[in-house]
């Protein structure tokens, strides 16, 4: 198979090269860090990249929570614009089969339980709340605690910042795509991926690279909040290889098809820069009370739609994955 992997010399994608080359495909790098023409957004550019090509892999984003709304509009441009451009020129080519990178963001907060009111889905988390310390959302009935737990595929949609909305919107276009071409598409919903050629030191990196980043310089992880947000943090071979399996699996036409990606064992924010600090022998992490608006407390996955029906197994540990990082 013939391949086209927008984004394919950044982080995720260039592992997606490598693991389709592993499998024998032929992967086409389609990334602007390569050539600068080599935009998604530019109609004649995708179309000549899409020549003989058998299906894509759509990485190419502008991704991380960023500058709140002040970046909004780069953030639709590359992410939206971009994804409609790119399908546009699919459909003109006939090229009808696509995975898209998706986000596990979209959903917002995650799956909350509530034990006199069962499953509930907070509203975002008020400043005054944030200011005092109190993290943790409470049931919007009676206010009660909440017990987080693992989000399916088929919870709705709630996008809290301007990067979630666009993963969203992606979903949205390619579904369409898919309705009118009755092409294949598949989104995978990534949860936290980290690992080799992570980017570094700007705003729209992920927290895993802020922390070693802070290590590399001698310094303690920073952590927002208590620490206690739980996230799922899967590594990016393993999520390369989601990719390949989705390219390759007999998956329904004319609909979007999605499936969570991440390895399917929560750990805690101040759980992530303890295993990193211990790795690089660095500070111990400093827990600041600090927050950021647009962030979810708790979100994880409930990958077993993608175990059973793709035969997808993450291989790579928190542990082992957290060595290897942060010495990497």
């Amino acid at each position: 198979m013939r391949v086209l992997v927008t984004g394919g010399a950044g982080f995720i994608g260039s592992h997606v090269v490598e693991a389709l080359s592993a499998r024998g495909d032929e992967a086409v790098v389609f990334d602007v860090r390569n050539a600068p023409s080599a935009d998604v957004r530019d109609a004649d550019e995708v179309a000549r990249a899409l020549r003989g090509v058998d299906a894509v892999c759509h990485q190419a984003a502008m991704v991380g929570l960023g500058d709140g709304v002040r970046d909004a509009a780069e953030y639709v441009s590359r992410n939206d614009l971009g994804t409609a451009v790119l399908l546009s020129a699919m459909a003109r080519a006939g090229v009808a089969r696509l995975v898209l990178a998706g986000s596990m963001v979209i959903y917002g907060e995650g799956r909350y339980t509530c034990a006199r009111h069962g499953a509930q889905r907070p509203g975002p988390r008020a400043v005054e709340d944030l200011d005092a310390g109190r993290f943790e959302p409470k049931c919007p009935v009676c206010g009660a605690e909440l017990v987080p737990g693992s989000v399916t595929e088929d919870a709705p949609a709630d996008p809290r910042n301007v990067y979630a909305t666009t993963k969203l919107a992606q979903e949205h276009l390619a579904a369409a795509w898919a309705r009118s071409t009755g092409g294949v598409a598949v989104s995978l919903r990534y949860h936290n991926v980290y690992g080799p050629r992570m980017p570094r030191d700007t705003p729209y990196a992920g927290v895993a690279s802020f922390f070693r980043s802070a290590l590399a310089r001698g310094e303690a992880p920073r952590v927002f909040e208590d620490g206690g947000q739980r996230r799922d943090f899967v590594h990016v071979r393993d999520v390369a290889a989601a990719n390949a399996l989705a390219l390759a699996a007999d998956c329904a036409a004319g609909v979007l098809t999605a499936y969570n990606t991440g390895s399917g064992v929560p750990h805690t924010v101040g759980e992530l820069a303890s295993a990193l600090a211990g790795a690089c022998g660095g500070p111990r992490p400093v827990v600041t009370g600090e927050y950021r608006l647009g962030d979810v407390r708790h979100i994880t996955a409930d990958s077993s739609r993608l175990r059973e029906e793709l035969g997808w197994r993450p291989e790579v540990s928190f542990e082992d994955g957290m060595r290897e990082f942060a010495t990497g």
